[in-house]
């Protein structure tokens, strides 16, 4: 949710969608952030670019998202080769 009006422009906050997925992929992303090889290095790259923590939390938030709703689709188990070529 932006809190932006005019030329102002504030902090996003993440008030949308299912609590409990939400904290449920936080919790996720915090722990592949230090043991998920694809994860890690898609979030380290973020901070050395720069960007805060919670903002690269939550784009691995989404990242994770992303991946396990591809797995879903195409029936498959997860391979971590795959996903670091993408």
């Amino acid at each position: 949710m932006n809190q932006d009006s005019g030329k102002h422009r504030g902090k996003r906050l993440l008030k949308g969608g299912r609590p409990a997925v939400r904290q449920a992929l936080y919790m996720a992303a915090l722990v592949a952030a230090r043991h998920n090889p694809v994860i890690r290095e898609f979030y380290q790259r973020l901070r050395q670019a720069g960007k805060p923590a919670k903002v690269a939390i939550t784009a691995s938030m989404r990242k994770i998202l992303v991946i396990l709703n591809a797995m879903l689709k195409n029936p498959t188990h997860w391979n971590p080769k795959l996903h670091l070529a993408a």
